[in-house]
């Protein structure tokens, strides 16, 4: 679009996140340029496309990646991204996605109307927690089901604030939006948080938020912007890898630049009877020596192919790295993986040497 209508791209970019809808942007660039683009502005009521962060592989790097910056890390939730929008005695929830969800959660509106306010934007994290106040899992609290509710509460925990009382707050350092947002909403809801550039303090932060059911932590930069709809380097969440050893039972020939090779493998646990159990699939993580290797390797252990997909005999084990497992109906073990990638091929294991499906169950365990 901005080499289309000759404007500057971080223009576009920024209309686009705070406009909502690209064909509203493509206009103002065709007719008003740069001008047009500039006049988008936060509206309270209307979706912003959120922050985003990069990701470390362990919280070592994370703080090395921050340098000498001054920096507060948020517990990481795993709910449902949200942003609470009020003006006057109307709220409105969004996803990340640009959804709204408002109807779906009338705790959250309640807590809004109560805050001492009636112009902001918050941005956080709605969570389900049952009643031994633990978080419980992601699909739960997307499913909001009538069983669930009366049995566990939703909570609204807030990490941002982006506007208050007619004032936008985007452009402003974290340090002064955490300030705002401490003297509008109890500290009971705001995300958990330490302030420090202690790697050692960062450690013990992230095993006890670990330990609480949390999904781990985000160090955002005290002195950034919020950059709409951006993934840079100035929010960067850490989270635990778990590993399992895994074997492959099928795999589907690749598309697009993949086209020709083995890609995405099929993966399953051993069952409590040697049986393997299918828990998930993936082609992430792979490059292209590795894709070169395992169609070969695959080939060769090929025992059937129904369209796309080549059934192998089940020999090789892989190393997958998880964010964890949830329920799942459509595998026969009950779980299925989350964001699983290829760490590597075991060559020094057997399929009979592979994790468990218990094994497996158990990364989903509170």
């Amino acid at each position: 679009m901005a080499e289309a209508f000759t404007v500057p791209p971080h223009l576009v970019r920024r209309a686009a996140m705070l406009g909502g809808g690209t064909p509203e942007v493509a206009v103002a660039a065709a007719t008003g340029g740069v001008a047009a683009l500039e006049s988008f502005r936060l509206v309270v009521g209307r979706a912003v496309r959120p922050m985003l962060a990069a990701s470390a592989p362990d919280v070592a790097a994370a703080v090395a990646g921050f340098a000498d910056s001054a920096v507060v890390w948020d517990a990481k939730l795993d709910g449902i991204r949200a942003q609470v929008h009020r003006l006057g005695g109307e709220v409105r929830i969004f996803t990340r996605s640009l959804d709204d969800i408002t109807t779906r959660l009338p705790e959250v509106v309640a807590r809004a109307l109560a805050l001492p306010a009636d112009d902001f934007v918050l941005d956080g994290e709605v969570l389900l927690i049952d009643e031994a106040g633990r978080p419980r899992p992601f699909q739960e609290t997307s499913a909001r089901t009538a069983s669930l509710q009366d049995r566990t509460q939703v909570r609204f925990f807030a990490f941002d604030l982006l506007a208050l009382a007619g004032e936008i707050l985007l452009d402003e350092p974290l340090r002064h939006r955490r300030e705002a947002l401490a003297s509008l909403v109890p500290a009971s809801d705001v995300v958990a948080h330490l302030e420090t550039q202690e790697a050692a303090a960062v450690e013990t932060f992230f095993d006890q938020v670990v330990a609480a059911g949390l999904e781990g932590v985000v160090g955002k930069e005290l002195g950034a912007p919020y950059a709409a709809g951006r993934r840079g380097a100035s929010w960067v969440k850490v989270k635990p890898r778990h590993t399992l050893d895994l074997v492959v039972i099928a795999v589907e020939w690749g598309s697009g630049r993949r086209r020709g090779l083995l890609s995405n493998i099929h993966l399953a646990a051993r069952g409590d009877e040697g049986e393997l159990v299918p828990v998930g699939k993936t082609f992430k993580g792979m490059t292209d020596a590795m894709l070169a290797w395992q169609t070969e390797r695959f080939l060769d252990l090929e025992v059937s192919r129904d369209g796309h997909v080549v059934h192998v005999r089940p020999e090789q084990v892989v190393e997958i790295a998880v964010d964890g497992v949830q329920r799942s109906r459509r595998y026969p073990g009950g779980v299925a993986l989350r964001f699983a990638r290829v760490v590597g091929y075991r060559d020094d294991k057997t399929a009979e040497e592979a994790d468990g499906i218990e094994t497996v169950r158990g990364l989903g365990d509170g």
